[in-house]
């Protein structure tokens, strides 16, 4: 039975005008460092300019694996939840966002899990292994459908920047979550970037 490999990372610590910075490159690059014993078959990317540059210097590590653009991948709002399932803290960020907005960030998110988030098309007879660098939300987003949980949870779920995140598809079988939010390819000096400041393990 083939397994469709996702292997979710968000990008590289990036500056205020979404560029990838020189610690945020290091990332990537110890990301791609650990990504080269796998078969990896392609490294799709949001396209936002952080994204763009990650996967790229990542799959420097990668030889001649192709890196290409999804659009699916975009920084997005996935859900908005109702006020009753908005946790307080959350409250206040999506005041302005009107019924269209919200939308339209779920008709992307529903094209992200129509996209990647499926079992190997019938009669293939490999596993298959492909490296998404997306954005925290994205990734909240596909894992949260991984573990079928209610659309609303994708608001609990964080990503450190070029965090791995691997989710794995059977047929006939619930997705498997192998593993989330692991940084053990970083030094202790480049891990939690794009989190809150805080005492971190």
């Amino acid at each position: 039975m083939a397994t469709r490999h996702l292997y979710l990372a968000r990008h590289g610590a990036a500056n205020a005008f979404g560029e990838l910075t020189d610690i945020g490159r290091r990332q990537a690059g110890l990301l791609g460092e650990r990504l080269a014993g796998v078969p990896v078959d392609a490294v799709w990317h949001s396209p936002l300019p952080r994204a763009v540059a990650s996967a790229h210097e990542l799959a420097r590590h990668l030889p001649n694996v192709p890196v290409a653009e999804a659009a699916e991948l975009i920084d997005h709002v996935p859900y908005v939840p109702s006020p009753a399932e908005t946790p307080p803290s959350w409250a206040g960020f999506f005041d302005g966002y009107d019924e269209g907005e919200a939308a339209s960030g779920h008709r992307l998110a529903e094209a992200l899990v129509a996209r990647f988030a499926k079992v190997p098309e019938a009669g293939t007879q490999r596993d298959t292994h492909e490296v998404l660098v997306t954005h925290a939300y994205p990734i909240a987003w596909l894992v949260r459908h991984a573990l079928d949980a209610p659309p609303s949870r994708w608001l609990g779920l964080n990503s450190a920047n070029t965090a791995l995140t691997v989710i794995e598809y059977r047929n006939g079988l619930p997705p498997t979550l192998v593993m989330f939010n692991d940084m053990s390819h970083l030094p202790t000096s480049l891990r939690w970037t794009g989190f809150p400041e805080g005492v971190r393990p």
